[in-house]
């Protein structure tokens, strides 16, 4: 698989009470974590979002799917595809899958962070997978390309 060609990313790891987010630098080298949101609606996440992807000018996002053992979709992954397909969309950028199997637990134990409740974790999350998306890929792939599910959740 060829790495992902770097470019201004947004990761997000996509969860029922928050939502945490990490960004980079154009050149793929400096992952920064974000503040994270407290969920309240899709338009009041895309709102916050937006602005993050106009502030840091995005070029694309990655989202993290919480697979099982085998790599096989959860009902979680099955959420975190269906909002991340629809805000990238609704946002107009590319987008990039990443498994985020065991990632709470290592971001727990590389930050210190086990039992967060502040939203720190989530960000630390989303780092960590944007840390593997930068090393791993796959590449972006387009708006064109993407569908919404039409299995209702």
């Amino acid at each position: 698989m060829l790495k992902p060609k770097p470019t201004s990313v947004l990761s997000i790891d996509y969860g029922h009470k928050r939502i945490g987010l990490a960004g980079c630098d154009p050149l793929g080298i400096t992952v920064t974590k974000l503040p994270s949101i407290n969920r309240k609606s899709f338009q009041k996440d895309f709102e916050t979002i937006e602005l993050h992807c106009l502030y840091r000018k995005v070029n694309g996002l990655v989202i993290g799917l919480p697979l099982d053992d085998n790599g096989k979709f959860t009902i979680q992954a099955s959420y975190c595809h269906k909002y991340g397909v629809k805000m990238a969309i609704k946002l107009g950028l590319p987008l990039a899958w990443v498994n985020e199997h065991s990632s709470s637990w290592e971001a727990g134990q590389k930050f210190n962070l086990q039992n967060d409740r502040t939203g720190q974790l989530d960000s630390a999350v989303a780092a960590l997978l944007l840390e593997q998306w930068l090393r791993e890929g796959p590449d972006l792939c387009p708006i064109s390309k993407l569908k919404l599910p039409t299995k209702s959740l």
